[in-house]
């Protein structure tokens, strides 16, 4: 983003319909503090609406790509009347509110994670659509070593492991490193940490060359059908089908399919 002052919290950056959105507080260790919080907040909401955005890449600056909750500030809301319980509401709401916000997002999310990820720092790369790492990143959910179980981050890391992985993880508390997070479908894959950042962009490249509409459909389409019983998926699904057959970008897709020429996507 022009005229972006190299000590933001969270940098932004568009390029050939890619946005990479990189934290940057590594005084907090990339916290997601509640300014961090109300910056991703706004980002992503913009970047659903802008039409030059095809995809979103999540990155982040220094050895800690995100280390959850920032515990100070936690920490120093106990000194309110109430013990900080309204502020620890509006802080898990707010945290809520972000990775909803990834997820119904009709543009794919991608996390990009050169360091470690722990508690909601966790949960914010299992709330992504895909999740690219180095093979020296470490993701955990340790919360329970603290007396405070994981459990916001509990919702993104079940709904993307399975449940004994990831109570594993939950009850453990322990690290766990690139190979093992790709083993269990946390991450999708690991890289040389010197390839991470190229082989990322050459998915995000790939994906934005797609029809935005088709992949807002189908993004939005997958989350739903994920929570609905097999029957009433199935049924939903048909009908998203159906709608997709009628826009303008099926007939040139499958009619650029059957002349074997290059799509030409408007979109729509």
């Amino acid at each position: 983003m022009a005229g972006q002052a190299d000590n933001d919290i969270l940098l932004s950056e568009l390029t050939d319909g890619i946005l990479r959105l990189t934290l940057n507080d590594n005084q907090r260790r990339n916290a997601l503090s509640t300014e961090m919080l109300a910056r991703l907040s706004a980002a992503f909401t913009e970047a659903a609406d802008d039409v030059r955005v095809r995809v979103v890449v999540l990155a982040a600056t220094g050895p800690v790509f995100c280390s959850g909750h920032d515990l100070k500030e936690m920490t120093a809301a106990r000194a309110e009347s109430d013990k900080g319980h309204e502020a620890y509401q509006q802080l898990f709401a707010a945290c809520a509110s972000v990775m909803q916000l990834i997820v119904r997002n009709p543009k794919p999310v991608i996390a990009e994670v050169a360091g470690v990820a722990t508690a909601a720092g966790c949960q914010l790369v299992a709330s992504c659509d895909l999740a690219m790492a180095s093979n020296t990143a470490q993701f955990a959910t340790p919360g329970v070593n603290l007396g405070l179980f994981c459990s916001t981050p509990m919702v993104a890391l079940s709904r993307n492991v399975g449940r004994k992985h990831a109570m594993e993880m939950l009850l453990g508390g322990d690290m766990v490193d690139a190979s093992r997070a790709e083993q269990i479908g946390l991450i999708n894959r690991a890289f040389e940490a010197d390839q991470l950042t190229a082989e990322t962009m050459a998915i995000a490249l790939k994906i934005a060359s797609k029809s935005t509409m088709t992949i807002a459909i189908g993004k939005r389409a997958f989350y739903e059908q994920a929570e609905m019983p097999l029957r009433e998926a199935y049924a939903y699904t048909s009908q998203v089908m159906t709608e997709n057959m009628l826009t303008r970008d099926a007939d040139e897709g499958i009619g650029a399919f059957l002349e074997k020429r290059s799509p030409k996507w408007e979109d729509q």
